[in-house]
């Protein structure tokens, strides 16, 4: 079996145009918190009193003319806690129908039509606050049922491109658009405020998400047998790696993979490693805010530099994860589990150390960003697991896994806004806590179930051996 350079060629296309999907897609969803601290009327999300005392204001060295020409609303930090939930209740609804869906319609329509809606009520976004509170939760949601297909989808795509030895490379490029994304959108969200008004985020991005969607359409196919311009070494060796891989039988075996532990393993690592990281992506210009009394600009490059980390260690990782399993022999299931492990453990520690410095800008965004940095490693560990152990289904999985881990995106929040209404570093301190053994379980749950082979199910034959 010859491997096909990787250069120019259609797995490596596919990997990058998903990247750009993906940054588009997180661009779309996290550029709501960065304009909601200018949506809102400064005297309703908190009396000034409460902050001033625990850490000095912060001098901002730019002092640019701030456009005020934006509309305001007197939402309190409830509401304000709704609106960014809202996104949840959309996402967690379309996730396993995403991965049957697409194992049946294939997934390029799919992921296409996914960004595409998403970007189109991004575009409405503006109208939708001006009509009402409401309005503006049921376009969130309606943006997050566009967004929930869109990963399952991707896995079922790989499912078919993917050969086994690559899946950790070609995913991790896919995939670190997601942070990539939010490294670009909060620090642009916050200029885009800045100097111009904060219905513009939501221009720029919308119309950048339906630009992609157009190329989308017409550089991708579904596998690599009905890709155009696909050569034919590659079209052979892809082929030849997932032969005895893929399921040919019809039916989705439902019962046996619901029980199965080595899903199970994914489920409360995805769940675990996902409270942390929408706590994060969520609150972090608000404690930013409010205790390190940073201003919006400084906010957006200080908020990016995590996932930025993020994304540097997602890319790293999947490499060196399968340059471990293909050139030192170290089996699938030992690479899944060490990088789960370190991926989990890690920011686990460094988010509780960044309750405890008290005013120390700079150590406060390190430990933030080590912490979110070393998330990277989980993409390379229980995220692509689902392609280890049932490649036929791993966008049924996905979306099995994915809508429990959507369950933080959605309490998460709510529970930290109510846990800081005072916003002291000690409230803080708990959010934190709470993130970090929610974490730590996930891990050792992982550790002690995960599996990094074929199960039984997923292969054709599953159902003669049974009779």
């Amino acid at each position: 079996l010859v491997s096909v350079p990787a250069c120019c060629s259609a797995r490596y296309n596919l990997a990058l145009l998903a990247c750009f999907g993906f940054f588009l897609l997180y661009a779309l969803r996290v550029n709501l918190s960065v304009a909601l601290v200018d949506m809102v009327e400064p005297n309703t999300s908190l009396a000034r009193n409460v902050t001033s005392n625990v850490c000095p204001e912060h001098s901002s060295t730019i002092n640019a003319p701030r456009n005020t020409t934006g509309e305001k609303y007197s939402w309190d930090a409830d509401t304000q806690g709704w609106i960014l939930g809202s996104f949840f209740y959309g996402y967690i609804i379309t996730q396993i129908p995403g991965g049957y869906l697409a194992s049946k319609i294939g997934g390029k329509l799919l992921l296409g039509f996914g960004i595409f809606g998403t970007s189109v009520f991004t575009l409405l976004t503006p109208l939708a606050a001006n009509l009402g509170v409401g309005y503006l939760i049921a376009v969130r949601a309606l943006e997050g049922l566009g967004e929930g297909v869109t990963f399952p989808a991707m896995h079922s795509m790989w499912s078919s491109w993917a050969p086994p030895l690559e899946r950790s490379k070609l995913l991790s490029i896919s995939y670190a658009g997601a942070q990539l994304g939010t490294v670009v959108s909060l620090p642009l969200s916050g200029l885009i405020c800045y100097y111009m008004n904060w219905v513009y985020v939501f221009y720029i991005f919308g119309a950048l998400g339906v630009l992609w969607w157009f190329f989308w359409m017409c550089l991708v196919s579904d596998t690599p047998e009905t890709h155009r311009s696909i050569s034919h070494a590659e079209r052979e060796y892809i082929l030849s790696s997932l032969k005895d891989q893929l399921s040919t039988q019809k039916s989705v075996p439902w019962r046996p993979m619901l029980g199965s532990l080595p899903l199970w393993a994914i489920v409360v690592a995805h769940f675990s490693y996902n409270w942390t990281f929408y706590t994060l992506l969520t609150l972090l210009p608000t404690y930013m805010k409010e205790i390190l009394r940073f201003d919006a600009q400084e906010n957006g490059f200080l908020s990016a530099l995590p996932y930025f980390g993020c994304w540097l260690c997602i890319i790293l990782s999947g490499q060196i994860a399968d340059y471990l399993r293909e050139k030192q022999n170290f089996s699938t299931v030992c690479v899944r589990k060490c990088f789960t492990l370190i991926g989990m453990i890690g920011p686990a520690v460094f988010l509780v150390a960044a309750g405890f410095i008290g005013c120390n800008y700079a150590l406060a965004v390190a430990f933030v960003t080590i912490s979110t940095t070393l998330g990277g490693f989980c993409t390379s560990g229980y995220s692509i697991n689902h392609l280890d152990i049932a490649p036929s289904y791993a966008g049924i999985l996905l979306g099995i896994t994915n809508s429990f881990a959507t369950i933080p995106g959605m309490v998460g929040p709510v529970i930290a806004k109510n846990l800081t209404h005072n916003n002291t570093v000690g409230e803080w301190q708990i959010v934190f806590y709470i993130a970090a053994s929610i974490n730590l379980f996930g891990a050792i749950f992982f550790a002690l179930f995960a599996s990094g082979e074929v199960q039984d199910w997923a292969v054709s034959g599953y159902h003669l051996h049974r009779n």
